[in-house]
């Protein structure tokens, strides 16, 4: 089962939910892309809706890979089998959570503004996501319910795995999931429209939808006695915001054709998503984070950006749903590399075009690996929040043009940045985005990561287009 977009599918996940006849209950959408979601289903149950405060805890140096989750009210959920596998000591684990609690602090603040949060003693929390992966978040979620004194918790998701589902059924008292497809992949390969849902969009929404407390107009469910109501009214849609070179920015606003195509790198058929403009120049390939996929929102919107400058690219994943499993090939930076090179032979036979590399996390590593294969002829790279310390050993052979855009708030990847910078021997910039941490989460932060990075490709595909990017060895 495929939805449309998250509107869509949280209109069929009310119809799922309606039936259960819930008795006072509060819709708790997890930020940011489950609040669309829950915006439908408060909407059908005529109940508050409000945002459930749970944070991911991210590997040091890979965060897109996560160990655990953290709450309101002290939760803590882990994963000691990816807290084993990727060695994270308890040191380590402490930093993470608190830099995640002062994070998840922020994010209410913008979300709620200056509305307390909806009261769930003894009501029923009927906790929403666009989708669960491996389930840490939503189990911190069910917990933080109970936790604000939830008398029942009902968890609501379009889609999920069921090894996923067997665990939750244990959190929740009740589950509601429209589809677990036997081969899960990713959440995101089962919505047509996945883009990011902004900060803007997730704080409107929520004062659409939240209730006052104490006076003005309180809806109630239809156990409650009162009447429900009919409205119409939608959620507003993705801002088109400004962006590079064609001030469409990062929205989906009319977007691009994205047709699927099955990238064939050697033996391996990968799956993948192919855009190319007309007149394109270049197309660039992305190599995304380990614990990530071509799905991954941040790629995609600076995919849809690029694309509105009149570049080409092609978002795929690295491995098979068979070799992703094995979370030795997710770390495994020379055989994803060796898929990267593959693939980009596979691409020049397709479409003889110019190609360059956007590489995240140890996707740039790859990136960079692939790009110093001495019969490989990139145009030019970028990194975002990379590891190309992860490729030491090849910097220096790298001559594709380098660009390595780092969050100014994520100081030991900004520091292993510049000690890799300086085994460049190509052409090379480092972009300094203030302000931002490792995957460029604050409002504006990838809208500046997609126009550094059109500027940087563009400066080395456009005719006469060399002095867009920064200077050789410079950093900006």
């Amino acid at each position: 089962m495929r939805f449309v977009d998250r509107t869509a599918a949280g209109r069929r996940l009310a119809e799922e939910v309606e039936r259960m006849d819930l008795v006072d209950p509060v819709v708790l959408g997890l930020p940011r892309g489950g609040i669309p979601v829950a915006y439908e289903v408060a909407r059908a149950l005529a109940a508050p809706l409000d945002v459930i405060a749970v944070r991911k805890l991210g590997v040091p140096y890979q965060p897109e890979l996560g160990f655990g989750a953290i709450g309101e009210e002290g939760v803590r959920i882990m994963n000691d089998d990816v807290v084993r596998a990727a060695r994270v000591g308890a040191r380590e684990r402490a930093a993470v959570e608190e830099d995640a609690r002062a994070a998840l602090e922020l994010r209410l603040r913008r979300y709620r503004g200056d509305r307390p949060p909806v009261g769930l003693r003894g009501r029923t929390a009927v906790i929403v996501d666009d989708g669960i992966a491996t389930g840490s978040t939503a189990s911190a979620a069910c917990r933080v319910a109970r936790a604000r004194g939830a008398a029942r918790v009902v968890l609501a998701v379009p889609l999920a795995p069921s090894q996923a589902l067997a665990w939750l059924r244990q959190e929740a008292d009740d589950v509601v999931c429209l589809s677990s497809p036997e081969y899960f992949g990713s959440v995101g390969q089962w919505y047509v429209d996945f883009a990011q849902t902004g900060d803007d969009e997730v704080a409107a929404l929520l004062a659409r939808g939240a209730m006052p407390e104490d006076g003005g107009t309180v809806r109630t469910s239809a156990a409650s006695g009162m009447g429900t109501g009919t409205g119409t009214s939608r959620g507003p849609g993705r801002g088109t915001g400004t962006g590079p070179g064609t001030g469409t920015g990062l929205g989906t606003g009319t977007g691009m054709a994205d047709p699927e195509v099955v990238v064939s790198a050697g033996p391996a058929r990968l799956p993948g998503n192919l855009v190319l403009p007309d007149g394109t120049p270049g197309i660039v390939v992305f190599a995304h984070g380990s614990g990530s996929s071509r799905h991954s929102p941040r790629n995609q919107a600076v995919a849809t950006a690029l694309n509105r400058a009149g570049l080409g690219t092609l978002l795929f994943d690295l491995l098979t749903p068979d070799e992703a499993m094995n979370r030795t090939n997710v770390f495994d930076i020379g055989l994803l590399a060796e898929r990267l090179t593959l693939t980009t032979q596979w691409l020049l036979r397709e479409h003889p075009l110019p190609v360059c590399y956007f590489g995240a996390s140890t996707g740039a590593a790859a990136a960079l690996m692939s790009a110093a294969e001495p019969h490989m002829d990139i145009a030019a790279v970028v990194s975002r929040g990379g590891r190309p310390d992860l490729a030491a050993g090849r910097l220096a052979e790298v001559r594709a043009p380098t660009l390595l855009i780092v969050g100014g708030a994520d100081t030991e990847v900004l520091r292993l940045n510049r000690q890799a910078a300086d085994r460049l021997r190509c052409e090379y910039g480092v972009a300094v985005v203030p302000g931002a941490t490792h995957l460029f989460e604050e409002p504006g932060a990838l809208e500046a990561v997609a126009e550094l990075a059109a500027e940087w490709f563009a400066g080395h595909l456009f005719p006469y287009g060399a002095a867009l990017g920064p200077h050789p060895g410079r950093e900006r």
